[in-house]
C-alpha cells in the first residue's frame, strides 16, 4: 500500500543560468535514495514509486537541467554535467550517504554521480539502463552518426523507435503512446543535446572508474546474452518482469521493492561489518 508522502519542492542554483528543481520527502535521518529520470522524462515519473518506498526513507527525485521544472542556458550537455546537477542537490541537502537509482539515461548519470561523489554514493542502481549496447556500448563514428542523424531529420521518429525498442512483445499500445507523447514533448535543444551526450558517453571508462557496487535491473525480454557477457564481473544484473523499459512508471510498487531490497541489504552488510569489526 502506498504511503501518504507529501514531498517538498525545492531548488538549487548552478552556473550558466541553471536552476535544478527536485522533490524531497521523508525524515532527515533516514536512508537516502536519490532518483534520476531518463532521457526526455522528468521527476514525476517517480511520484507513485516514492509512495511505495519505506516510510523511514528520505527520498530525493531530481529534474535534470531543462527537464521537468529545471531550467538552464548551459552549453555543455554531457552525462558528467548532468551528474553535477545531482551532486548540487546532494550538496544543498547536506547528504553524506545515499544510494542513487537512475532510469535509462539516468542510469548513466547515476554512474557518473558515483564517480563524482565516491564518499557519498554507496550504491548505484540502473533501472533498465547500461545493458542496451547499441546505445550505451562503445561505437565508432559511423555507428554514432547513425544514431544521431534522426535527431535532426525525424526527432519524433527517433522517440517512437526508442519507445518501441524498449517495449517487449505484448506491451499495451496505449502505454507506448503515453510514453511517446511525454518524451516527444521534451524541451529543446536539451532533448537533442542530452541524447548526443549519452551517445558520446564512454560507459567502459565510467564503469572502470567507479568503485561502488552497481545493480542493473533489466527487463528480462530485453537483456541480451551479449549484454550479460559485456557486463559480467562489473555489475550485478537482475532480470525483472515488471513491464517495459518504463517499468518504474508502470510498476511503481515492484520497482520500489527492488530499490528497498538493495538499500536494506547494503545497510545489513554495514551493520554486520561494524559488529564484526567491533
Amino acid at each position: 500500500m502506498a504511503m501518504n508522502r507529501v514531498p517538498d519542492s525545492r531548488g538549487v542554483r548552478r552556473p550558466d543560468g541553471t536552476s535544478i528543481r527536485y522533490s524531497i520527502s521523508g525524515p532527515d535521518e533516514g536512508p537516502t535514495v536519490v532518483l534520476v529520470h531518463g532521457w526526455a522524462c522528468d521527476r514525476t515519473d517517480f511520484d507513485a514509486l516514492t509512495g511505495f518506498l519505506p516510510d523511514g526513507y528520505r527520498v530525493l527525485a531530481v529534474d535534470l537541467a531543462e527537464h521537468g521544472e529545471s531550467r538552464s542556458a548551459r552549453d555543455v550537455w554531457t552525462i558528467e554535467e548532468f551528474a553535477r546537477d545531482v551532486a548540487a542537490v546532494l550538496d544543498a541537502e547536506e547528504v553524506t550517504e545515499c544510494a542513487v537509482a537512475g532510469h535509462s539515461l539516468g542510469g548513466a548519470v547515476a554512474v557518473e554521480t558515483g564517480r563524482l561523489c565516491p564518499e557519498r554514493v554507496r550504491h548505484i542502481m540502473a533501472l533498465d539502463a547500461l545493458h542496451y549496447l547499441f546505445l550505451f556500448g562503445a561505437m565508432d563514428d559511423e555507428q554514432a552518426q547513425g544514431l544521431l542523424r534522426p535527431l535532426q531529420d525525424d526527432f519524433a521518429g527517433l522517440v517512437r523507435a526508442m519507445v518501441e525498442s524498449g517495449s517487449p512483445p505484448g506491451t499495451d499500445p496505449a502505454l507506448k503512446d503515453a510514453h511517446f507523447a511525454k518524451m516527444a514533448a521534451v524541451r529543446q535543444p536539451a532533448g537533442t543535446r542530452a541524447f548526443e551526450g549519452l551517445v558520446a558517453w564512454d560507459m567502459d571508462e565510467a564503469l572502470a572508474g567507479v568503485k561502488q557496487p552497481i545493480t542493473v535491473f533489466g527487463v528480462r525480454e530485453l537483456v541480451t546474452p551479449e549484454a550479460l557477457d559485456r557486463l559480467a564481473g562489473r555489475v550485478d544484473v537482475v532480470l525483472v518482469d515488471l513491464g517495459s523499459h518504463h517499468f518504474p512508471v508502470e510498476s511503481p510498487e515492484g520497482t520500489a521493492e527492488l530499490i528497498a531490497g538493495v538499500v536494506s541489504a547494503r545497510d545489513a552488510r554495514a551493520v554486520t561489518g561494524t559488529r564484526a569489526g567491533g
